[in-house]
């Protein structure tokens, strides 16, 4: 696949400014969020193919059967379409490719990680009328499907199989060595499932040092939810500093300690020797 370019800074500019506003609406929506986060990552997902993954994402729903019955019925719809007719699921080696982070490319590949894969379940049954959510099970995200009493659980990376209340466990257990807690399975918050992805993002820049610009650009969205780390602005003011903005990310990495010191003096301090080590590299 052609590597991705980032948008002019003038359309980084306004994603941003929509990206802010929708994170910001009285009802965030998912879709619209996932796909600014791609347009700030490849430069040719213009308006058009903006518009062209929603429009997807509405023909999907359209293929679904009319209110299919309860949650059960819900999970194994989706998974007949997305899953088995239309192959949508995930391998070991999405989880090395950026794309499969991105939806408008999911939307094409069929591939990507649990959470983007999901993102497709929920938007698509929620057209269709079904009550769906996501579930961040530790290690792995997954789909719900109903109330609390009769919630039903679907893994998207796996095709959409429907888990049994062992499954959910043993995936739990496999990503903490520890037991399954009935708070794991309580809906998520969409504007946390949109931080979630830029971790992903994050993470894997992070192994790739040199693609520092995709872990500014996702942290730098991330800064801009309502509610987020504090930690982001500690990580964008090394990341100045990694690129050569050696002043901008002095006065980042001040500001940070202005905003530690009432609770961690030590930590203050550190972060105001970085602070000044990053503008003695000017000399």
């Amino acid at each position: 696949m052609r590597p991705l370019r980032p948008p002019s800074p003038e359309r980084s500019a306004e994603l941003r400014r929509r990206f802010a506003e929708e994170a910001r609406s009285e009802r965030p929506d998912l879709s619209s969020l996932c796909l600014l986060v791609g347009a700030e990552a490849d430069g040719t997902l213009d308006e058009a193919g903006l518009d062209a993954a929603q429009i997807e994402l509405d023909r999907l729903a359209g293929r679904l059967p009319f209110r299919p019955g309860g949650p059960r019925s819900w999970a194994v719809s989706l998974r007949e379409l997305l899953g088995e007719r239309c192959g949508f699921r995930g391998t070991p080696g999405d989880y090395q490719r950026l794309e499969s982070s991105l939806l408008h490319s999911v939307l094409l590949r069929r591939r990507g990680l649990p959470i983007l894969l999901s993102v497709v379940w929920m938007e698509v049954a929620r057209r269709a009328g079904a009550h769906v959510y996501g579930v961040a099970l530790p290690g792995h995200f997954v789909v719900g499907f109903g109330e609390a009493e009769e919630q039903v659980l679907a893994d998207p990376f796996d095709g959409g199989r429907v888990l049994s209340g062992s499954d959910a466990e043993l995936l739990v257990a496999g990503a903490t060595g520890a037991p399954l807690q009935p708070s794991m399975l309580e809906p998520a918050d969409p504007l946390d499932v949109v931080l979630r992805i830029l971790n992903n993002v994050r993470a894997w820049a992070a192994a790739r040092p040199e693609r520092s610009d995709v872990a500014l650009w996702a942290v730098e969205l991330g800064l801009l939810l309502p509610s987020h780390p504090a930690r982001l602005r500690y990580e964008r003011a090394q990341l100045l500093v990694q690129r050569g903005d050696f002043l901008g990310g002095a006065r980042e990495l001040d500001a940070y300690a202005d905003v530690v010191e009432a609770v961690d003096e030590p930590a203050s301090a550190r972060v105001r020797q970085q602070a000044h080590a990053a503008r003695a590299m000017l000399n």
